[in-house]
């Protein structure tokens, strides 16, 4: 069947009702000079074993299979149990989308509302949401929610220490709003936020990243008390969820609102997408919370039902009353994630934690004993910035040795120009360690 399956008659009768002489004649609007005048140079198709053949050539060329990974920065290398796509892969799961009619999607809602209950049990927080686009857009429907929730939304603040990549996606959702957007700086020796009150008076949020984009764990608690006395909002980010199975959970320290990209959990890398968003909330909040959230309850003769409790979007409510313009949840991510989490369990996910900080720590040693520098002394978890006197020399060399050691600082921070975020997990061998080691 052909792409567009039209039959000549087809076309006439669509012609004819449309009253026009030709399909030319629904470009009119384009200017002659933009318009195609020749077929795009597109090769004939294949049959089945030649597509296959290309297919692996071009796999095959892919080295990147071949590297040793220390990268990081919002994106993780973690081992994905065989297990998450064995039942992600059933039918039922991979062909399921966002419950319109919900209530009869028993099984997706059922699905979405453990994923709820394990999101905010992680983020220490009442209730959390059916999942967001990635880390980055929930950080930005944060702080659109923390302004719906101030009388004067003037000006919000976001450490310096957030994801770059998250600083300007909030940058983008606020553009044309007018509001101020401050930047509170980081201690060049510690890596933590530093708290100035002067920046942050007038503040409708305060965004702080959660392990912070250098992996200093960031002292919430301080922040959340200083807020607090003021009303301002705390916003708590967090890139690598698998660290709040080891330190305390923003809301347990005070954030009022906590988001975490969940791709950690069970998500491929897959070259940085998709993945999927967190989104959690102090109780009082919810009706401001954008996304849509499943609820339990029972039906007529008792039994336990789910139910879509809160859907705050334009095509459920009145546009003006909508929080969000998102339409769906990303589904089958956010199952993966609960898959991942209730596989592992609080146990397995604690011990896997554990592994990535000692691996971590071990690097951070072998490096130490070879008198490599760091740039902060704040406590890490699988994360931290080394500084060396050559840093693209040396990233040159760990390529060519088959080795990826981080992301190159001076790309989001020129005053770092000579560091790189080297980020270590469970994948990370004692060999990989010992040659990332051994290079420097």
């Amino acid at each position: 069947m052909k792409y567009l399956p039209h039959s000549d008659r087809d076309i006439r009768e669509m012609l004819s009702v449309l009253n026009i002489s030709s399909v030319d004649s629904l470009f009119d609007t384009i200017p002659e000079k933009y318009r195609l005048k020749k077929l795009l140079n597109i090769p004939s198709g294949l049959e089945e074993r030649e597509l296959d053949h290309l297919i692996k050539s071009i796999s095959d060329s892919n080295t990147a299979k071949d590297f040793r990974i220390f990268l990081g920065g919002g994106v993780y290398n973690h081992y994905i149990p065989k297990i998450i796509d064995t039942l992600l892969l059933r039918q039922e799961f991979y062909t399921a989308y966002t419950p319109y009619q919900p209530e009869i999607s028993q099984g997706t809602l059922q699905a979405i509302f453990e994923f709820q209950t394990m999101i905010a049990s992680i983020l220490g927080l009442d209730v959390a949401n059916a999942s967001m686009y990635d880390g980055s857009t929930a950080s930005a429907e944060a702080v659109l929610m923390a302004r719906r929730l101030s009388k004067s939304p003037k000006k919000v603040v976001l450490s310096s220490a957030l994801h770059p990549e998250y600083r300007e996606v909030i940058k983008t959702y606020l553009k044309h709003l007018g509001d101020e957007i401050a930047e509170l700086p980081f201690d060049l020796k510690s890596g933590r936020t530093i708290y100035d009150e002067r920046l942050i008076d007038g503040a409708y949020c305060v965004v702080i990243q959660y392990p912070n984009f250098f992996g200093v764990v960031e002292e919430l608690d301080i922040f959340a008390s200083r807020l607090k006395e003021k009303k301002i909002p705390l916003v708590s980010v967090t890139t690598e969820p698998l660290s709040l199975s080891l330190i305390k959970s923003p809301g347990s320290l005070g954030a009022d609102i906590a988001v975490s990209e969940g791709q950690s959990f069970g998500v491929p890398m897959s070259a940085g997408g998709p993945t999927v968003g967190w989104f959690a909330a102090k109780k009082e909040l919810v009706r401001n919370m954008p996304g849509r959230l499943v609820g339990e309850t029972v039906d007529k003769n008792g039994e336990r039902v789910f139910v879509l409790t809160l859907s705050t979007r334009e095509q459920h409510i009145r546009r003006e009353k909508a929080t969000s313009n998102i339409c769906t949840n990303s589904g089958l991510n956010a199952l993966t994630n609960a898959i991942y989490m209730a596989y592992n369990g609080a146990e397995g996910l604690k011990r896997l934690s554990v592994e990535n900080h000692s691996k971590a720590e071990m690097v951070k040693d072998r490096l130490r004993s070879k008198g490599v520098r760091f740039q902060f002394d704040g406590d890490t978890f699988n994360e931290f910035v080394i500084t060396l006197k050559d840093a693209e020399g040396f990233f040159r060399k760990a390529l060519s040795d088959k080795i990826i050691p981080g992301i190159l600082l001076k790309r989001f921070y020129p005053e770092l120009k000579d560091s790189i975020l080297v980020t270590v997990t469970e994948q990370n061998t004692e060999e990989d360690i010992r040659r990332f080691a051994d290079l420097i």
